[in-house]
């Protein structure tokens, strides 16, 4: 890289769906001050990093720390590294974790590759595998939400969102709306699964509430992945609009921006539903905490009780019988709360108008 010429950036996330999607506000900053910029993912996230603004590249790479995508580690994975690092040619990488994630894996494996400017989030003591060093704790807080968390990464680097940009979670929006969903004059999605059991509101209360829905004459959309298409068709029953494994990323964008409401667990789709900007019902699992992953956004209602014995315990399968935190959960919880973000989002809108400039209303 010359004297004064902007930097190519590989910035590296390399879990979930969701964990692309709530570093895209650092993806941004890196954007603003660089002249290229790569996003490095596993193949979880990559189809999320493909509906991100800024990114000019994707690259995908299985790293084998990650439970989903574990692997040997060879010759074989480090030849590998090593040549996506050569064709992309990055003059640094900004490395993005989470609380519980270390950097310094990659690090190595950027070093090795020749990586001259290196930047993470470190507990430990990194050596001479980052230049610029975060310490969770210290001079990064702790209880931060996750998209923030991500930004400071991006902005110790030296990498600034624009003027303008609010920092807020977004995706491009480009897809149609599914003609079907289209021609709906309103429409409340409901999103019943979940990536880990103890994540998931119930089955019977999933489709509990389309009935509840369908009763007051609100149409609802049940959406999913292909893996989950069995569990929309139970929950859509006759009476809701079945999308389970029907939609791509960018077409899921398109239905959930156009809702009233979305209902949603903590999932990969929650973090969409926020890049879109609509009212969320979120049914928080607390193994997880809520300060750092519940959706960001301004339009959210958590519901489930965050004080549950299976708190910050990050299991996968609930550790409490019955599942208490999510099932004592009612219908009519989800309903009440449905009506609050109505009135939130109509007071919101109140007081934009009355703050807009003459004629702009």
């Amino acid at each position: 890289m010359s004297g004064g010429a902007l930097p190519r950036v590989l910035v590296v996330r390399l879990d979930s769906f969701g964990d692309v999607l709530v570093a895209g506000p650092a993806v941004r900053a890196v954007a603003a001050g660089a002249s290229h910029v790569t996003m490095l993912c596993g193949p979880q996230g990559a189809p999320a990093a493909g509906l991100l603004p800024g990114i000019d590249q994707v690259r995908v790479w299985a790293a084998p720390w990650v439970t989903e995508t574990a692997r040997p580690i060879d010759d074989t994975l480090l030849g590998e590294f090593r040549a996506l690092v050569t064709e992309v040619q990055p003059d640094e990488a900004v490395v993005l974790t989470s609380f519980h994630q270390s950097p310094l894996p990659v690090a190595l494996l950027l070093r090795l590759a020749g990586v001259r400017r290196v930047s993470g989030a470190s507990v430990d003591h990194p050596g001479s595998l980052l230049d610029v060093r975060l310490r969770p704790g210290e001079d990064l807080p702790e209880d931060v939400p996750e998209p923030e968390r991500a930004l400071r990464i991006a902005e110790a680097a030296g990498f600034r969102l624009p003027p303008g940009d609010d920092g807020r979670l977004g995706v491009r929006q480009d897809a149609d709306l599914l003609p079907e969903i289209a021609a709906l004059d309103r429409y409340v999605v409901v999103h019943p699964g979940a990536s880990v059991p103890a994540r998931s509101w119930p089955e019977d209360h999933h489709r509990a509430l389309v009935a509840a829905y369908a009763e007051r004459g609100t149409p609802v959309v049940v959406t999913g992945s292909p893996g989950e298409a069995a569990l929309t068709a139970s929950v859509a029953g006759d009476t809701g609009i079945d999308l389970g494994g029907r939609t791509s990323p960018a077409e899921l964008a398109a239905v959930l921006a156009g809702a009233e409401v979305v209902v949603v667990g903590n999932t990969g789709p929650a973090h969409l539903a926020a890049a879109v900007g609509v009212p969320i019902v979120s049914l928080f699992s607390p193994v997880v905490p809520a300060v750092k992953w519940a959706p960001y956004a301004p339009l959210v209602e958590l519901l489930g009780d965050q004080s549950a014995a299976c708190r910050l315990s990050r299991a996968r399968e609930c550790p409490v019988p019955g599942h208490p935190c999510l099932s004592t959960v009612r219908v009519e919880d989800v309903l009440t709360a449905h009506e609050r973000l109505l009135d939130r989002a109509s007071r919101m809108a109140g007081r934009s108008l009355r703050g807009a400039p003459d004629g702009a209303a």
